[in-house]
């Protein structure tokens, strides 16, 4: 336990850097525990990624539109005290996607197993629902293992991780295979190979380079499904922030943090913060919402350990056109893939060449599929996501060049695809986010959407820590620290960063945030599993059966 002193009023003072998902939900949780907290945000506006764009009656998510393991999200808000719809309704995805390819065909994907055992066994054959069948049940190990030894579990030491168990559970997660190499051993034609594995994007990761155990992904999809947020992703957002305020948490906006203000580069006491606009907001303690490689490097003293972040793989950026459009389209859902021909040379020019693509595969979004409130009636909005290499000073790179390519291009593949001859002509008005557009508006180290990327050696606890190891006081929520990238994962890390400093603080954490035990209402319902013993007898008389089969008959 870390001893950060009490105040004169008996309340802790915390200072949270950044609205974003992971700012808001420490602050709720924070709050809720009685610790008087204020938040700092550099822009007018909560959620940073998860914010929205608002034009001509046009409503757009900045960044995450995809609604995945909502368990996650109903878990934040059970624990304090309320539930989902208590705060916005949601509306399922069906089907999840629409997966275009270069050679015309387009595929959906489903929760509907009946469905997917049709598109399945259109390409693959009987035997190739099987083979999808033990490619969700791997998935749902992975899934499973993952949220209790990762997701809920924070590792402070390397000890933290190394032990028997975790050796065991890295094995069962395939660890060392890659989320491509894993899905030839279900998926037999390259169509499917490539419907399952681009998933690896949202975690911003090629599937050629990606840990195989991120297939847990395309489980939550068929298993849990697709959601979306009515009045956008923000309204997550939004949510927390009126629960945290609802408990005593102030927010102030137009507030840019220029550093983290510490007694001196070595000493373990962090003191709070300086605004960019010369005022100190003092704290007993700070948690940094920022993006971490740029706290570090622009917010705290400089250290060798900035210097090796710098350093660290990072996820994609991505070049995202966000169009009014003059009329509904026809041929798109709420959520479109449009495929490379050349899959996987298309993820080598976003990771290994940090370029734009020449075919890039890309992602469509209508969220006025779902909630007609995101666009003028008989209009669509539309977003366009295009993912390309982050900002590498190694290598020479034109973005006002890439915006211009990937705009003809995708204008091209879509006009093509969908049969639209005039599609440039629909589009009204434009607004594009490129790298530089991501590390000016949210500080973006290189302008990478999602941090640090997840190889192997940049998860557990090679990944930063959520609590600086020389300032004891100064903590980390967020992409890029543990336990990782994504909106649900952040949740995660919120529960495990509030839990961290309230036993730092020796402050009761709210039985609320118990993970609930199933109640046994009818003898019905008890679990009844078969014995260790009973099938080890099956294996037996299974076996005595092949030896006298050979011997006697």
């Amino acid at each position: 336990m870390v001893d950060l002193g009490k105040t004169q009023e008996g309340r802790k003072k915390v200072i949270i850097i950044g609205a974003g998902v992971g700012g808001s939900a420490v602050a709720a949780r924070l709050s809720q525990a009685g610790l008087d907290v204020t938040v700092v945000e550099k822009n007018d506006f909560s959620g940073g990624r998860c914010s929205l764009i608002h034009s001509d009656g046009h409503r757009f998510d900045r960044g995450p539109s995809l609604y995945l393991m909502p368990r996650v999200f109903e878990e934040t808000f059970r624990d304090l005290g309320y539930k989902v719809e208590d705060w916005f309704q949601l509306k399922k995805c069906d089907p999840n996607y629409k997966v275009h390819f270069h050679d015309g065909e387009m595929i959906e994907l489903s929760c509907d197993l009946a469905k997917m055992k049709d598109v399945v066994e259109k390409y693959e054959g009987p035997a190739g629902y099987d083979r999808f069948l033990s490619f969700v049940k791997e998935s749902h190990g992975h899934y499973e293992t993952a949220v209790n030894m990762v997701l809920r579990r924070n590792f402070e030491t390397l000890k933290d991780m190394i032990t028997p168990s975790n050796g065991l559970e890295a094995f069962r997660l395939h660890v060392l295979d890659k989320v491509y190499n894993r899905a030839c051993r279900y998926f037999w034609t390259d169509r499917l190979r490539r419907a399952f594995t681009f998933q690896s994007m949202y975690m911003g990761m090629s599937p050629y380079d990606a840990p195989a155990t991120y297939n847990l992904l395309q489980y939550t999809e068929i298993a849990e499904g697709i959601w979306y947020p009515i009045g956008g992703f923000n309204k997550v957002v939004q949510s927390l922030e009126k629960i945290a305020e609802k408990n005593g948490a102030k927010f102030i906006y137009s507030a840019p943090v220029k550093s983290i203000n510490v007694e001196s580069p070595t000493s373990s006491k962090t003191t709070g913060v300086t605004l960019e606009s010369g005022e100190t907001l003092e704290a007993d303690l700070v948690v940094c919402n920022a993006d971490l490689i740029y706290a570090y490097g622009n917010l705290l003293p400089k250290s060798p350990y900035s210097t090796t972040l710098d350093e660290k793989n990072l996820t994609s950026s991505s070049i995202s056109f966000y169009w009014n459009m003059k009329q509904i389209v026809p041929g798109l859902d709420a959520h479109n893939i449009f495929l490379a021909e050349k899959y996987q040379d298309s993820f080598d020019d976003i990771f290994k060449r940090f370029q734009l693509p020449s075919d890039p595969s890309f992602y469509v979004n209508v969220p006025s599929r779902l909630d007609p409130s995101a666009a003028p009636e008989g209009k669509d909005t539309i977003v366009v996501l295009v993912p390309v290499g982050y900002m590498n000073p190694k290598v020479k790179q034109d973005y006002n060049e890439m915006v211009k390519v990937a705009r003809r291009r995708i204008i091209q593949i879509l006009s093509q695809r969908l049969n639209i001859n005039n599609f440039e002509d629909l589009i009204g008005k434009e607004r594009v986010s490129a790298p530089e557009d991501w590390k000016r508006d949210f500080n973006l180290h290189r302008g990478s959407i999602l941090g640090l990327s997840h190889d192997i050696l940049q998860v557990l606890w090679f990944r930063p820590s959520t609590r600086h190891q020389v300032h004891k006081n100064l903590y980390f929520v967020g992409a890029s620290t543990q336990p990782g990238t994504g909106v649900p994962i952040v949740l995660c890390g919120a529960k495990l960063v509030g839990t961290q400093i309230l036993n730092d603080l020796g402050v009761s954490v709210p039985s609320s945030w118990a993970l609930p035990t199933k109640v046994i209402k009818s003898p019905l319902d008890v679990l009844h599993p078969r014995s260790i013993l009973q099938n080890y007898f099956a294996i037996i008389i299974v076996l005595l059966a092949i030896l006298f089969y050979f011997l006697f008959m």
